[in-house]
């Protein structure tokens, strides 16, 4: 397992270009190496988990071109091909949302708060936004959220889907960790082929899709590990 920290706590962990840059040197780092099963990204101190890009780190660029043309953090996180536990507590805003919709699945502390605030600044969200909330809460939520800017809780970011378990904020590594260590048991060609097929759900037509999973699978069991699988469930079976 890799865990990824976001670590400014002083300013809620907003994002700058060096930290940018930082992260795609980690996320390189897991991408090669074979032990990585999961992910778990997190963020340092207690009062948030990512407040998105620092501000005053968007005025380093000397155009729109190369705003267009950065580095885009939460794009480095979507690549990863490894299952991604996004561990969230406290503020979640912006850009750190972005990243949060980027992972595969979303556990949040009971005071955790979720919000795309950047309409009310004058400009969208860059790192997915428009694209992931929609497919994640369904377009009238997603369109609450991005239009008003306002935050909502855990328990209602829950109820629409943004997030997908909720521990109390004190138990909320604990259960993190161990959601990231239960996918790790499992062999990797599997978990990462699930989270293959699964986003590909995201872009191609039912069909295509069924296609797609069926030639995954088939990978699947072009190594040795399912016969474990096979003999295992097998002498389960016996026993009982």
């Amino acid at each position: 397992m890799a865990v990824i920290t976001l670590d400014r706590p002083a300013k809620l962990n907003a994002m700058t270009p060096a930290m940018t840059d930082a992260l795609a040197v980690h996320c390189a780092a897991i991408e090669a190496d074979p032990v990585v099963r999961v992910v778990l990204l997190r963020g340092a101190g207690p009062r948030a988990f990512c407040a998105g890009s620092d501000l005053g780190s968007l005025a380093l660029y000397a155009s729109a071109w190369e705003f267009r043309d950065r580095r885009e953090y939460a794009d480095l996180i979507r690549a990863l091909t490894r299952p991604v536990v996004a561990e969230l507590h406290g503020w979640v805003l912006g850009g750190g949302l972005e990243m949060a919709a980027a992972a595969d699945i979303r556990i949040a502390g009971t005071g955790a708060r979720f919000g795309q605030p950047e309409v009310t600044h004058g400009w969208i969200g860059g790192g997915g936004a428009t694209q992931m909330l929609p497919r994640l809460v369904g377009y009238g939520q997603a369109m609450r959220l991005m239009l008003t800017g306002d935050p909502i809780d855990a328990a209602e970011a829950l109820r629409i889907g943004l997030i997908d378990q909720v521990a109390a904020d004190a138990a909320l590594p604990d259960a993190a960790l161990a959601l990231a260590r239960r996918i790790a048991t499992h062999p990797p060609q599997a978990t990462r082929a699930v989270k293959a097929a699964a986003r590909a759900a995201l872009s191609m037509p039912l069909a295509a899709g069924l296609a797609y999973e069926r030639e995954i699978n088939a990978l699947c069991f072009s190594g040795d590990t399912h016969r474990a699988g096979i003999a295992a469930f097998e002498n389960r079976r016996r026993e009982t």
